[in-house]
């Protein structure tokens, strides 16, 4: 059988890759990292870095390109069939990469490793390595490394497990409303439920639990028994509070499993729990380091907060009528009183942002600041949505890049950045291969010849990912392991994705991705300073809903007992820190994918903790920006070196430090969120 799954001299052929390719390629691929593994661990093997590399690293990074084609497809374009040869091989690679890392004979030859004969790529890919090892259980023995292989195991079952859960939760759920129940909706979207319902050969408009149909319905919609019933299907998704056609999909027993196995392998490596294992590779030097960081932001921000909430109360009474907003309101309050304060909606503004337009735009700025040209490509792609591109400098191959914007059935929901290849110097052939990057979002569709239209929520999102893809695609680094953002510490990862976003509130950046989608006009000046001048609205409550889900992360993985019902703990963080509390039949952790299929467990502090990071790093082109508006180009080359080029090659407090010649401090994050007392 020509697979097509075992071909790495090219791109995948996503063209023609079928469920049946994967059990045969992951076999053969398997039993070739077998004998790599035993090949580098005989005791006539040379213990040095490179001729490791040149054996077993290929291998390895063969079946991992492999088994990501693979994962990606099961994220992006899920069938039945496919998510059956995922859920088959799965434990197999699992079982596999968790042997792999805990094998005492390798972490034996890694010791052996002379340091002064590596480079400094080498030597921190080397550290990394030697704490790898530890962390993954080579230095347990007998039973203790029996269960602890047994753990990883099952932790990837129950993670893959939860993430079928929730997209099949999200995509089980349907409404078809009447045009009397959609008074207020946008016409694009009344336009797109239409086309949803006309495809299945029903009458209305099928709503459904997808982003671009979802929030425009809770922000627009003046019914609230319409939002009511959105909202209430949302946040009990996936959990025994949902409806009963999608009670199936309960996740409560795979979250409690999940907590218990992390605390179990936390105390296999000596860890009193989840918490204190997980920062070991990051920035923060503590899990109370990190809870302290939370309870010192959110008593910055709950202030502001408590102003934001009291202004939306007031407007509700006032000018709504609603004298006791419930949950499924405020969404709408919020957006009736932005557009009453600042005389524009989120509806007006997305008719100037053309997904082609804005997409033209981000380019340009990133070819400016970087010194680098974007261009289409052509390469096998899993969905006609999809595009492919390459960005090159001096015409030489940087990297190259797919982008999968749009919505559909059977994509997981959110935006990401996934690595498909690394830059490595390869020491099989000696040849330099070139990075390659999925960028994947979830945006909504065109309606007939009309292209998509983006929110300037989805812009930011456009640019947060773009902003993780440049970190992967412009590494300068030639050792795979440290390269781009392989080795960078989880909680700095978000830096260059944060940084990025703030380029979609400069005029001078964003007057070049506009372009109204009947007219062609720009964006008037006066719309974007109104923009801005709401820019901060409501920054306060969403900071401390941020802080909320952080914090709830990291005491879920310290201070709760798995045993016992999340749910007492949730209420407790919201008590604390929360100036919104959602209904006590809310279930909103249930789908939190971030902390249970996403590699974020006591991490989802890092967005707050690398945005301290990102917002300092942004204030250096606020200090230089030229006389013009314009950012200045020496300023984005030195960031490009000192953060994009490093990647991992070193810690990233010594990145930043090269970039801004100190430690980062808070108060460029509160200017930019508006959260600073005014004398």
């Amino acid at each position: 059988m020509n697979n097509p799954l075992l071909s790495f001299d090219e791109l995948p052929r996503f063209d023609q890759l079928k469920p049946g390719h994967v059990a045969p390629a992951m076999a053969a691929l398997l039993a070739d990292s077998e004998a790599a593994l035993a090949a580098v661990t005989a005791s006539s093997f040379p213990a040095q870095w490179s001729e490791i590399a040149r054996v077993l690293d290929v291998s390895i990074e063969k079946l991992g390109r492999a088994w990501g084609v693979v994962s990606h497809l099961n994220n992006v374009a899920d069938t039945p069939e496919l998510r059956a040869a995922y859920n088959a091989a799965l434990p197999k690679v699992t079982e596999f990469f968790t042997r792999l890392g805990a094998d005492e004979r390798l972490y034996a030859k890694y010791k052996a490793i002379d340091p002064a004969s590596l480079n400094p790529e080498q030597s921190q890919a080397h550290k990394n390595a030697m704490r790898n090892f530890v962390l993954g259980g080579a230095e347990l023995a007998g039973q203790a490394r029996e269960r602890f292989a047994a753990i990883q195991e099952r932790q990837a079952e129950l993670s893959q497990k939860f993430s079928e859960n929730a997209l099949d939760a999200t995509d089980a759920f349907a409404y078809y409303a009447s045009d009397a129940e959609l008074a207020g909706v946008p016409e694009d979207v009344k336009q797109a439920a239409l086309a949803a319902a006309k495809a299945e050969d029903k009458s209305g408009y099928k709503l459904t639990l997808k982003m671009p149909c979802y929030l425009p319905v809770m922000q627009f919609a003046h019914s609230s028994t319409l939002r009511e019933k959105l909202y209430r299907a949302y946040v009990t998704r996936a959990s025994d509070q949902s409806s009963p056609e999608t009670r199936g999909f309960d996740n409560s027993a795979l979250i409690a499993e999940m907590l218990s196995l992390r605390l179990e392998e936390a105390r296999l490596l000596g860890y009193g729990n989840f918490g204190e294992l997980s920062v070991v590779p990051k920035m923060a030097d503590s899990p109370q380091q990190v809870i302290s960081f939370l309870r010192d932001l959110a008593a910055r921000a709950r202030p502001f907060a408590e102003r934001d909430l009291a202004d939306l109360r007031a407007f509700a009474a006032q000018q709504l009528k609603l004298s006791d907003p419930q949950a499924w309101d405020w969404p709408y309050v919020s957006e009736k009183l932005k557009e009453a304060r600042y005389a524009f909606s989120e509806q007006e503004v997305k008719q100037y942002f053309p997904a082609p337009k804005v997409l033209s735009g981000l380019f340009k700025i990133v070819e400016t600041l970087f010194d680098v040209r974007i261009s289409l490509d052509s390469a096998p792609v899993w969905n006609s949505d999809v595009a492919f591109y390459r960005l090159e400098r001096d015409n030489t191959l940087l990297g190259q890049f797919y982008l999968d914007p749009s919505a559909r059935t059977g994509k997981r929901g959110g935006a990401w950045m996934d690595d498909m290849r690394s830059r490595w110097l390869r020491p099989d052939n000696g040849q330099l291969q070139t990075p390659v990057a999925h960028l994947v979002c979830n945006f909504a569709h065109g309606v007939g010849d009309k292209p998509a239209l983006l929110t300037h929520d989805d812009v930011t999102t456009l640019f947060h990912e773009f902003g993780h893809g440049l970190h992967h695609l412009l590494t300068q680094v030639n050792e795979r392991d440290v390269s781009g953002i392989s080795g960078v510490e989880w909680d700095a990862v978000e830096l260059p994705s944060q940084f990025m976003e703030n380029f979609c509130w400069e005029w001078d950046v964003l007057k070049d991705m506009t372009a109204h989608v009947d007219t062609g006009a720009p964006l008037p000046r006066e719309l974007f300073n109104k923009m801005l001048a709401a820019k901060n609205f409501q920054s306060g409550m969403q900071t401390v809903r941020q802080i909320e889900m952080s914090l709830f992360d990291m005491l879920l993985h310290t201070a709760h007992d798995p045993t016992l019902d999340l749910m007492p703990l949730l209420h407790q963080v919201r008590a604390e820190v929360a100036v919104l509390q959602a209904p006590d039949w809310s279930r909103t952790a249930h789908t939190f994918s971030h902390i249970f299929a996403g590699g974020y467990a006591a991490g989802y502090y890092s967005y707050k903790w690398a945005e301290v990071l990102s917002a300092d790093a942004y204030a250096a082109f606020e200090e230089t920006i030229g006389k013009d508006g314009t950012p200045n180009a020496q300023t984005g080359r030195k960031y490009r070196q000192a953060i994009l080029e490093a990647g991992g090659s070193r810690p990233a407090m010594a990145s930043f430090k090269a970039f801004r010649g100190r430690e980062p401090t808070l108060d460029a994050l509160l200017r930019h969120q508006g959260m600073t007392v005014q004398n």
